[in-house]
Formats: C-alpha cells, sequence, structure tokens
C-alpha cells in the first residue's frame, strides 16, 4: 500500500466532484468535468496520463457516428462485456447532472473503436429505452449480471428532483430519493422492467455495489428521507430463463455505515473500499477488505493508509477507481497563502503496478467521494472561487519573486526559535508533522525587509503548498507580515484628476451692432 501527491500541469479546474474515471487497455480516461466542454476539447473526455506521479489530461477524440455525449456528474457507470467470457468491454453510463444542473434519464454505449499512435477514438450510442424507464436521477448504481448465458443490466437507488407539480420558486432544486425499485435493462433492445421487492423499503443513494456472476451487493448508502446512513447489506439474485427475470432479495447482516464510498478490486475475489463519509461532517478514514467465495461475502477491516495531515483534517474528499487496485483521490485545497489550486490529488495504490487487466468481476460505486449535500461550497449550482486576499497576489511584480539569493544560512538561524508569538515548536515535545521531516522541523523564510525564518507547522501551511514554495521562485510572507505585504502589493485606490475642457484657440466673437445713424454716415462717407 502506498500514498503519493499527483501534480497536474494542465487543465486542474477541469477536475471536480463527481467525475468518473473508464479504463480500457491499461489506460485510464477521465469523464465529467464540471462545465460544458471548450474548444481545446469538445468531447469532454481526456485521457488520464499520469507519469512519475505527474497527471496530464489529454484529449480525446470520438467516432464520426458518435452521439453527443455532454458531461455527466455523479452518473451510474459499470462495464459491460456480450460474453461473460469475452475479452472487450464497453462503459455503460446512465444518469447524472449536467453544467445546467438539470438531472439526465439516457443511457450511453462508450466503446473504443480505434487505437493508433497511442491515440484512442471512442464511439458513444446512446440507447433508446422503452417500458418501465428509470426517471432521472444521480449517485445510484447500474451494474451488470449474466444468467444461463445472458446478461441484463441493474439499476438501483439514486436521488432526484421533486415532482415537477411539486416544484415552486422556492423547492425547485430540492431532492428526494428515487423510490426503492429494482430495474432490469436490456442493454440489447432497451427493455425496462420495474421491480418492488420488500425488502427493500427506503431509497438509498451513494452506496457500493459489487457484481458477481447473477449476483449483485449493495452496501451502505444514505437515505435523505431520513438523514442516516443504515449499515445495509443486501444481496439481490437474479435469474434470466427463457421467460420472464426472476428477481429476489436478501437482507444480510454484517454490513457497515458509508456513503459516497470508492471501491476498487484488487484480486478476483476481494475489494477494497476506500474513503466515503460516516456522519455529515465525519469522514470515514477506514478501509475494509470484500472478500466473495462460494455465494458468501464477508467484509473486515484493513491497515489503515497512512493519511498525510492535509488528507486528515480536510473537511470533504472525493475521487474515482482508476482499476487495478488505484484509488485518485482529492482534497480542497489551502487558499491561506499566495500559491494554491483549488484541489490536491493523491494516488492510493493497493496492488503492484502489474496487475491483471482481465478481471472476471465488475465492480462498481458512486464515485465521487462527496454527498452533494455534504459541502455548500461544493454544491453544483456555485462555483468554488478564492477570495480577492489570495487573488492579489497574481502577477509577475517583486512580490510574486522568490529569491533564493534571500535566503540566509538556517543553520546559522536555528530550528527550535521561537518564530511568532504562537509558535508552539518545542525541542523536548516536537513529533514530525510533514511527511518530508525527520528530526528537525520544516521552514520557510519570511521576506519581509530583513527576512526572518519560520516554522511552517505554525504558519497553517499544506504540505503541498509548503513543497511548491521549496520548489518554486516565489516570495513568501508569514501570517503577521503578509498583510503588509499585500497592502504594498495593491496600490490605493485614487480618485481621477478633473480636467477642465479646452478652449478653442480661435473662437470668433459676437459681431459689433450698427445703428441707423453710423449707417448712414458711413454710406454718405464712401459716397
Amino acid at each position: 500500500m502506498s500514498l503519493q501527491m499527483v501534480t497536474i500541469s494542465n487543465n486542474i479546474a477541469l477536475i471536480q466532484p463527481g467525475f468518473s474515471l473508464m479504463r480500457f487497455d491499461g489506460q485510464v480516461f477521465f469523464f465529467g468535468q464540471k462545465g460544458w466542454p471548450k474548444r481545446a476539447c469538445p468531447t469532454g473526455v481526456f485521457h488520464f496520463d499520469i507519469k512519475h506521479n505527474h497527471l496530464k489530461l489529454k484529449p480525446v477524440f470520438f467516432s464520426k457516428d458518435s452521439c453527443y455525449l455532454p458531461p455527466l456528474r455523479y452518473p451510474a457507470i459499470c462495464t459491460f462485456k456480450g460474453s461473460f467470457e469475452s475479452e472487450k468491454h464497453q462503459y455503460i453510463v446512465h444518469g447524472g447532472k449536467t453544467p445546467n444542473n438539470e438531472l439526465s434519464d439516457k443511457i450511453y454505449v462508450i466503446s473504443a473503436v480505434c487505437k493508433n499512435n497511442k491515440r484512442v477514438t471512442f464511439r458513444c450510442i446512446e440507447k433508446d429505452l422503452v417500458g418501465d424507464v428509470p426517471k432521472a436521477r444521480y449517485g445510484h448504481s447500474i451494474d451488470v449480471v449474466y444468467s444461463r448465458g445472458k446478461s441484463m443490466g441493474v439499476l438501483f437507488g439514486g436521488r432526484s428532483y421533486i415532482p415537477s407539480a411539486q416544484r415552486t420558486t422556492e423547492k425547485w432544486n430540492s431532492l428526494v430519493d428515487c423510490q426503492p425499485h429494482v430495474f432490469l435493462v436490456d442493454f440489447e433492445y432497451g427493455c425496462c422492467t420495474s421491480y418492488i421487492l420488500p425488502e427493500l423499503q427506503d431509497g438509498l443513494s451513494f452506496h457500493v455495489s459489487i457484481a458477481r456472476n447473477d449476483t449483485i451487493y449493495i452496501l451502505g448508502g444514505h437515505s435523505l428521507a431520513n438523514n442516516i446512513r443504515p449499515a445495509n447489506l443486501y444481496r439481490i439474485s437474479v435469474d434470466l430463463p427463457l421467460g420472464s427475470p426472476a428477481v429476489s432479495c436478501t437482507v444480510l447482516s454484517g454490513g457497515i455505515s458509508v456513503s459516497s464510498a470508492i471501491l476498487t478490486q484488487t484480486s478476483n475475489d476481494e475489494f477494497v473500499i476506500v474513503g466515503g463519509y460516516q456522519l455529515e461532517d465525519k469522514k470515514r478514514m477506514v478501509c475494509n477488505i470484500v472478500s466473495l467465495e462460494d455465494n458468501k461475502i464477508e467484509i473486515r477491516e484493513m491497515e489503515t493508509p497512512d493519511w498525510t495531515p492535509d488528507i486528515k483534517h480536510s473537511k470533504i474528499w472525493f475521487g474515482s477507481n482508476m482499476g487495478n487496485g488505484t484509488v485518485f483521490l482529492g482534497i480542497p485545497g489551502d487558499n491561506k497563502q499566495a500559491i494554491s489550486e483549488a484541489f490536491y490529488f493523491y494516488m492510493l495504490k493497493f496492488t503492484e503496478e502489474d496487475g491483471n487487466e482481465d478481471q472476471k468481476t465488475f465492480t462498481n460505486s458512486q464515485t465521487s467521494t462527496e454527498d452533494p449535500g455534504d459541502s455548500t461550497p461544493f454544491e453544483d449550482s456555485e462555483e468554488f472561487c478564492f477570495s480577492a486576499e489570495a487573488d492579489s497576489f497574481d502577477g509577475d511584480d517583486e512580490f510574486d519573486t522568490y529569491n533564493e539569493d534571500d535566503e540566509e544560512d538556517e543553520s546559522e538561524t536555528g530550528y527550535w526559535i521561537t518564530c511568532c508569538r504562537t509558535c508552539d515548536v518545542d525541542i523536548n515535545t516536537w513529533v514530525p508533522f510533514y511527511s518530508t521531516e525527520l528530526n528537525k522541523p520544516a521552514m520557510i523564510y519570511c521576506s519581509h525587509e530583513d527576512g526572518h525564518w519560520v516554522h511552517a507547522q505554525c504558519m497553517d501551511l499544506a504540505e503541498r503548498t509548503l513543497i511548491q514554495l521549496s520548489e518554486g521562485s516565489n516570495k513568501y510572507y508569514c501570517n503577521e507580515h503578509v498583510a503588509i505585504a499585500r497592502a504594498l502589493h495593491t496600490p490605493k485606490r485614487s480618485l481621477p484628476l478633473k480636467k477642465p475642457p479646452l478652449k478653442s484657440l480661435r473662437k470668433k466673437g459676437p459681431g459689433k451692432i450698427l445703428t441707423p445713424a453710423k449707417k448712414s454716415f458711413l454710406r454718405r462717407l464712401f459716397d
């Protein structure tokens, strides 16, 4: 198990809570950006290229016979094979939120049709649904079961807007749980059938689902009506004979209370549940191993990853499954300093690099680990922005330039100084706080006037920000002097000078008025 920070060189603003990842031929692709696609990548799908812990998003292309695929966030997504023994697979995408905050009820089939010179071309087909068509929703799950040589999609859970007849101006975007119905979807003909199972009483969303052969396991989830995360564990079995399908549900014990978790597969019979929430404001830091064997399921806790302080203290987190036992995680960035990003990203690996691509069990979970109702600043209808104070440091002037020549030798200054009024670093009680620290606290140079050293921990610096400041070329100002630097950086606004209008240099005055006596005199004078 390893946790590594990932840097991103371009298009970092596209990665927002609610995205999904797809894996084709060992390559990972990003889908579900926030906002409508730009001209640089009109498809909204990117190659998720990570090398040496550095991520690049490269646009991909669709074939000419493809339909339009909008950027959908929080959709239900799963892999689908024509037969259980088939090697090639497709991705099924249903529902989700559009950038206009509208819910989709469409179903798309995405497949890779061409790969030349490391360039992958996709084909996207929209399937027409008939019968008991599921209503538009998000935060639900879709899986594929195989029985008697047939395959069928199984859709369950999710949230949707209140019925249109009940929508008012004040409650226009109010959400409700979808009915706990199980939908069987025939991907070949588009036929949908709804089933009501007595064991499923409450609607669930942002749950975890695992499909194996003709069985689907439903774990956890969030009930919006009751605002609880029950420790659910359901087993849904689907039999596909020549006649009508048979669907049954069994309530099992040993479930876990979690919502918005990420599921990744580490072997043919084992999965790992990462992240999620225990309560509305409490992340679930432990991980669980799920073992499937002989139609039985076992859930047990595993060794907790060595989370960084940034991850431990963040209020929310989100991510998606990259496949082969690897999870991509994101947390909100630290906007206290001049150099800051909206999100910081990590890659958590549970297996070695050479994983098995041809896995016979297909997994699914709501890939974002952020409940939309859990964090107001990250609601879909709002944009995440920094304060004006943080943005005031954008530019190329002297306050944005970090000069190594300004620094002095740390050995002369000392690591165990009292760097500020609130400094609590003591040589006798100090323990490492950052992953880069060994036996001395990390320090950073404040460039105010003659300069001085401060402890990074006392400045509440995020580890990512500390690394960027140490590797970059920007000046840093401690918490006591950053306001002074901003005042020097931003000049006071002054009222514009009022300039008097220019007068014409050759302005003719009013002509002289001649009286009748003067006119007669002038007439006699020249006669």
